[in-house]
């Protein structure tokens, strides 16, 4: 018996490796190669975060030429910043949790439906955790940057900087390395912004103001996303002005009214 089924099995090896097309058939006679076809792809990560605004842009779609802030968790948790910044038309698609690389990888599902006139970008603090060099997390943003040229040339693009949380004050000196880069980048680049929120977040003696941080020491309290609120809108509101060929609106507080700020939205042209 040991034998011939020693025998069938040299018999088999032989047929498939001479004759590949056999074993399609052979499945398919079973009815297994439709099974195998079908298996599902394995999840990515962030998956249900991205369904999750494909379902929102199918049930409210996005109008294009707005303000579109994407990012880590330190933006998704921001869930008021629409309420904070109106009238400006601002959508938040920020996922916890995300790295630069995710920013690029969701590029296409977060960015392109929006087709946004202006982008708020913070993301950066979990590659830092994660142990990237500043030089590497930086070349990740300088490539989101070049892909946000290339699909919508006339975007501005604001790089929020990456925040000195105390709960990673060994990382300090890397974080403010990363905002450097980006810094310097900006500087030199059209249409792209550097915005720092570090110097809100300390005191008179430069200590941390541990009252707007989490007991994580990491996230914030909504009183933190005012003092953020301060110091962005002011920016996108005279970026806003100029698309629109107005003048730019005076400095108000971050949740006070703004009635005389124009809600039209800038023609946007897109490469």
């Amino acid at each position: 018996m040991n034998q011939r089924r020693f025998l069938r099995s040299c018999i088999l090896v032989f047929v498939l490796g001479s004759f590949p097309w056999v074993l399609p058939l052979f499945l398919g006679a079973f009815g297994l190669m439709g099974a195998l076809s079908a298996a599902p792809d394995k999840p990515r990560p962030f998956d249900s975060e991205i369904r999750a605004f494909a379902e929102s842009d199918r049930s409210h779609p996005p109008q294009p030429g707005g303000i579109l802030f994407v990012g880590s968790s330190i933006f998704r948790e921001w869930t008021n910043v629409a309420a904070m910044m109106s009238p400006l038309p601002v959508s938040n698609r920020a996922f916890g949790g995300s790295r630069t690389a995710d920013q690029l990888t969701r590029f296409d599902q977060v960015v392109v439906p929006h087709a946004p006139r202006i982008i708020v970008y913070y993301c950066g603090s979990n590659d830092l955790k994660a142990g990237d060099a500043p030089a590497d997390i930086f070349a990740r943003f300088k490539a989101f940057s070049e892909r946000v040229r290339e699909r919508f040339p006339q975007t501005h693009l604001v790089y929020v900087s990456s925040t000195r949380a105390p709960d990673r004050v060994k990382r300090w000196e890397q974080v403010d390395h990363y905002n450097a880069l980006v810094r310097a980048y900006c500087s030199q680049t059209p249409l792209r912004e550097f915005i720092d929120i570090n110097p809100v977040l300390v005191d008179d003696q430069g200590h941390p103001r541990l009252d707007l941080f989490r007991s994580d020491r990491l996230h914030f309290h909504p009183q933190a996303y005012q003092e953020f609120a301060g110091v962005i809108r002011p920016v996108l509101e005279r970026i806003w002005a100029k698309q629109a060929g107005v003048p730019a609106p005076g400095r108000r507080s971050a949740a006070g009214p703004a009635a005389h700020l124009p809600t039209r939205r800038p023609t946007l042209a897109n490469g």
